[in-house]
């Protein structure tokens, strides 16, 4: 698009992604592990011993190797679900466990130690099964163990993706298979590349999206009739609906339950402001007045539509702007890519769809700009997506900075309905006044 005639903004053309981009999306996003203020819950088998929950990696029982391989990535100390996952999850006898929590929380990173806590590398095969839902989340989960076992050479990892193929009677020496459900009932049915009975460990990952997807599920419950009594189970999943625990109580005899109750995220450090616009082009100039004025970090501009997204894009570049544009066309992975550049700092500026409202926790973001309101599909005030637009800002307890481009005539209604729903006020801002601006940067 070449002309500066601003294109309809009213047709939500945005395609939303599936399960499993989204799960893949997150854990990309949430790589470096973001602190939670979230409370874990046991919800089963309540243990009163002081041994259930631990402040630091030394308390656990965990080889020198391991514990090495933890702290080299990163890891001071466990997070609220590996303080009171992992003394559970290392007990002998072992306990199975269903575990409820969001990317982020560092649950890879606790039945990843698991595994390898449960391996005996003198035993050249498969020890260990954790499943996932897509290639590239096996993948991702892989290069944690890796990590994780980078002081353990004797354990080797085995992939059983679209594309590693196995010859007919085959025999795996690898003690951790990570794959998907496909892949390994092949190696398990036609290859019979290694005896499913002498598993120690099977993990189900991502189970909300298994279950969401017919064939997996089925396969999973497959896999698992396989396996032997006295086999671990462990199921971590993001959601908890009913389903899923019919789901999850059906192949995993006696568990323990944990969860970690929803963060609340408070608005309490987040100034909001409104600005009046006429049509785009005035959102455009309030834009680009504020840039003029307010020191801004980076930023983030949420937009209704691709059409708006990607106009409002080569406007500000044309101004001299470092741009990053994200929206529903382009893949995952270059998604990510985008996002990578612009958590880098390469880029400044992040113009998106609602595709990235959630789960971006990049610590610069100093100010997000609403270039549209979040609207449900009956035009009525989206809270959920606002809250998780504008919490991009303010993150790790630093101030941010929320400003809201509305329409004079229907916009304003919502608005007020959005301050009184969050209970916090919502200012009227005059980006033509340099004074009123310049304010902002105190």
């Amino acid at each position: 698009m070449h002309s500066d005639e601003a294109p309809n903004n009213d047709v939500v053309d945005e395609k939303p992604l599936t399960k499993e981009e989204n799960s893949l999306l997150t854990k990309v996003l949430r790589a470096k592990l973001v602190q939670s203020t979230k409370e874990v819950e046991v919800q089963r088998k309540d243990p009163k011993s002081p041994l259930y929950s631990v402040k630091s990696f030394e308390e656990l029982p965990l080889k020198e190797a391991l514990r090495r391989g933890v702290y080299g990535m990163g890891f001071n100390s466990p997070s609220k679900i590996q303080e009171t996952a992992l003394p559970m999850l290392l007990a002998d006898p072992p306990n199975n466990m269903i575990a409820q929590s969001q990317s982020g929380t560092g649950k890879t990173a606790a039945f990843v130690l698991t595994m390898l806590s449960r391996v005996n590398p003198e035993e050249s095969f498969p020890q260990v099964i954790c499943l996932s839902p897509t290639m590239e989340l096996a993948k991702q989960t892989g290069a944690v163990a890796e990590q994780m076992a980078k002081y353990c050479p004797e354990v080797k990892i085995a992939y059983a993706i679209r594309g590693n193929r196995l010859s007919r009677g085959e025999k795996l020496t690898s003690q951790i298979i990570i794959g998907t459900p496909g892949t390994l009932m092949d190696w398990i049915l036609k290859v019979r590349a290694f005896d499913p009975k002498k598993i120690r460990v099977f993990v189900l990952d991502e189970a909300d999206v298994m279950i969401d997807t017919q064939g997996h599920k089925d396969q999973s419950v497959r896999i698992h009739k396989f396996l032997p009594k006295d086999c671990q189970m462990l199921l971590f999943s993001a959601t908890y609906e009913e389903q899923v625990m019919k789901f999850a109580e059906s192949i995993i005899p006696e568990p323990i339950v944990i969860r970690l109750r929803r963060e609340e995220e408070s608005l309490e450090n987040i100034r909001q402001f409104y600005v009046v616009c006429t049509g785009m082009e005035q959102k455009f100039e309030s834009l680009s007045n504020m840039y003029g004025v307010i020191s801004i970090g980076q930023c983030i501009v949420f937009c209704h539509t691709r059409k708006a997204a990607a106009w409002l894009s080569e406007k500000m570049s044309r101004e001299g702007h470092s741009v990053a544009l994200l929206s529903g066309e382009i893949t995952v992975e270059q998604r990510i890519a985008v996002l990578n550049r612009f958590r880098a700092g390469k880029e400044k500026l992040l113009i998106t769809t609602n595709v990235c409202a959630r789960g971006i926790d990049i610590e610069q973001v100093s100010v997000v700009i609403n270039f549209d309101l979040p609207m449900d599909r009956f035009n009525a005030p989206d809270f959920e997506t606002y809250l998780h637009r504008i919490g991009r800002t303010g993150r790790f307890g630093r101030y941010g900075l929320a400003v809201n481009f509305v329409n004079e005539g229907r916009d304003l209604p919502l608005l007020k309905k959005i301050e009184e729903h969050f209970g916090r006020p919502i200012e009227e801002l005059n980006t033509n006044d340099v004074d009123a601006l310049e304010k902002l940067n105190e």
